[in-house]
């Protein structure tokens, strides 16, 4: 049903690490869906309500029609037996081509839990002769993308060319008010993500990008996008 799917720890986290991404996915027709593991609430301005009104204009801003929320629990995410079911589920129910999640290495709990359990759970999601949901499917791909608490950044295995996307990222990031007041003091993590997405783009030559990593070898048709 999806070309891709992208977990996220957070509602905004796919927003930060890939939403120039996403956006320049949907724009090639590609089916893009994202899965908030939690609701990340509690914060100091937020609320379980306003993160779900901002997480909603989000996704209308970069074009995201399919989304849900696991309703794992935040701050305290774990890559339990339990929630490596309830997302192999996910998996099976939406057989995407592709997984994206965040990168293994992170300062985030949260973020380190969601990529172990997405590794998790795309193996149990082919599993035959078990009580999950649906037919067994197995995602090509799983990829990692880079959230702001990555501190050790390692070579990335691809960037994407987000320019002609890059705004419609930052719109998206303006939805989420309570995660990013506009009264916070500079350097904001709007300006952060400016600026890291303007380095990567400079590492391939573009005005900005995004970094993504795999632990899995990456296969080639052709060489007709590469540069």
């Amino acid at each position: 049903m999806l070309d891709a799917l992208v977990i996220a720890p957070h509602p905004d986290d796919a927003e930060l690490g890939m939403g120039g991404t996403i956006a320049f996915m949907l724009s090639k027709g590609m089916t893009v869906g994202v899965l908030d593991l939690t609701d990340g609430e509690p914060t100091p301005l937020g609320s379980i309500e306003t993160r779900a009104r901002e997480t909603v204009a989000a996704s209308v801003a970069l074009g995201v029609t399919w989304r849900e929320n696991l309703g794992l629990p935040n701050r305290r995410l774990r890559a339990t037996l339990a929630a490596r079911a309830a997302l192999a589920g996910v998996i099976r129910r939406t057989r995407p081509r592709w997984l994206f999640a965040p990168h293994w290495v992170d300062a985030h709990p949260d973020h380190v839990a969601a990529a172990r359990l997405t590794e998790a759970a795309r193996f149990w999601a082919k599993l035959t002769k078990c009580d999950l949901p649906a037919e067994p499917w197995h995602p090509q791909r799983l990829y990692h993308y880079a959230c702001v608490h990555l501190k050790a950044v390692r070579r990335p295995a691809f960037i994407v060319d987000i320019s002609a996307t890059w705004e419609t990222k930052c719109r998206s990031l303006a939805c989420y008010v309570s995660q990013f007041p506009p009264s916070a003091p500079s350097p904001t993590v709007l300006q952060r993500v400016a600026a890291a997405d303007a380095w990567w783009g400079a590492m391939i030559g573009t005005a900005h990008g995004e970094p993504f990593w795999s632990r899995e070898p990456i296969g080639l048709r052709g060489f007709s996008d590469l540069w």
